[in-house]
């Protein structure tokens, strides 16, 4: 019985721990990054559903941002059209450009807004293409070339970068009471369709919507120094002298890099946590501790 009160008593702690940073993110919008083991897992994925339908009821405005290279790369090897990398990024020629559209604004995009819709939210599925929202151009490239000692720009095709977002596309969503569900494609001068990076879509849509906070969900606690340990808050100097020093590095530079951005350009805060642990957006967002590394302004 003792047990049974405790743990009544914890509930009631949590709820109430809860109530000031409801009243304080009451109507401001989220840009949650949704990647990793988070996307995968089928407990992770319902939890995440979850997490995003609660921050709805309670009066914030989440929009997610997806990727989707593993699921990319698994159908194209069943098609048996072969993986290429520039710089950790995926060349892109017709075919596979189609496949990334098949799979990013088609199979993720639509399993994402079923899990919300299933749980009690109205999300919504939109590419980048969708009312124009993010207009893309063609990304440029260097790579150091052993024969001529010097940096040469290499064609990986259709993969693109941010030029421009329609940001009342989604503000119209949100007044609508939806949950915007993107998928980072963007759209050509021409028409042409783009494979963007799913972390620099959600980084410049928090700028430009002017975003409490950014989230990106990874398959780490965070940023960690040298020791190991998630370090909790960095302002963005302290981050940058930890990228010269190599302490961040490969696969967490671009979402640092990401988040540095985001903050610059206006963006309150972002954060960086580990959508491994079950209601990882929850006990960021409500509690005192939080979870993640945290980067601000200086």
């Amino acid at each position: 019985m003792d047990m049974e009160k405790e743990n009544k008593t914890k509930a009631a702690r949590v709820l109430t721990e809860a109530l000031p940073y409801i009243q304080k993110f009451h109507g401001s919008t989220f840009i949650i990054k949704y990647g990793g083991n988070a996307m995968v897992e089928e407990g992770l994925k319902n939890n995440f559903a979850r997490d995003i339908v609660l921050m709805k009821l309670v009066g914030l405005n989440p929009i997610v941002v997806h990727g989707g290279g593993p699921q990319i790369g698994t159908l194209l090897d069943r098609l048996n059209i072969p993986s290429k990398f520039v710089a950790g990024m995926r060349v892109t020629n017709s075919e596979t450009m189609d496949v990334v559209e098949m799979v990013l604004g088609g199979l993720v995009n639509q399993e994402i807004v079923s899990l919300i819709n299933k749980n009690g939210g109205k999300a919504v599925g939109i590419t980048g293409k969708d009312g124009d929202l993010i207009t893309a151009r063609k990304l440029e490239v260097n790579e150091a070339s052993n024969e001529l000692k010097a940096s040469e720009i290499i064609d990986i095709g259709q993969v693109g970068e941010v030029e421009k977002v329609n940001a009342e596309v989604l503000n119209t969503l949100i007044e609508q009471n939806f949950i915007p569900v993107v998928a980072p494609i963007g759209v050509g001068a021409e028409g042409e369709s783009y494979n963007i990076n799913a972390d620099l879509v959600a980084g410049r849509l928090a700028a430009e919507l002017h975003a409490e906070k950014l989230i990106l969900i990874t398959n780490t606690p965070g940023i960690l120094d040298e020791k190991g340990e998630t370090i909790p808050n960095l302002t963005i100097p302290e981050l940058d002298n930890l990228i010269l020093q190599g302490v961040i590095k490969e696969g967490m530079l671009p979402k640092a890099q990401c988040a540095k951005t985001a903050v610059a350009q206006g963006v309150r805060s972002a954060q960086i946590i580990d959508g491994t642990l079950p209601n990882s957006l929850l006990l960021e967002i409500f509690t005192d501790e939080g979870i993640g590394t945290q980067v601000i302004d200086a």
